[in-house]
């Protein structure tokens, strides 16, 4: 990308730490845990156990990203 130019990408720049910070505040556990259906939200939630399983697990990584692409700040 070109200096000036601005990524239409709405994740840029964006951390899966960030993300996850960001969802859990929104949504908190219960509610992220009902919308996208991963045990390590439901079951001893917690950033750092979450952050372990979605770097190693695609399918769950996107629907995240998805939710927070979603969701109207």
């Amino acid at each position: 990308m070109d200096e000036g130019q601005v990524s239409n990408d709405p994740l840029h720049g964006k951390t899966l730490a960030f993300i996850m910070e960001q969802l859990v505040e929104r949504y908190g556990w219960e509610e992220l845990a009902r919308r996208i259906r991963i045990n390590c939200f439901a079951i001893n939630p917690s950033i750092k156990s979450s952050l372990t399983f979605l770097r190693r697990t695609p399918w769950a990584r996107q629907k995240v990203e998805n939710l927070y692409i979603r969701t109207k700040w």
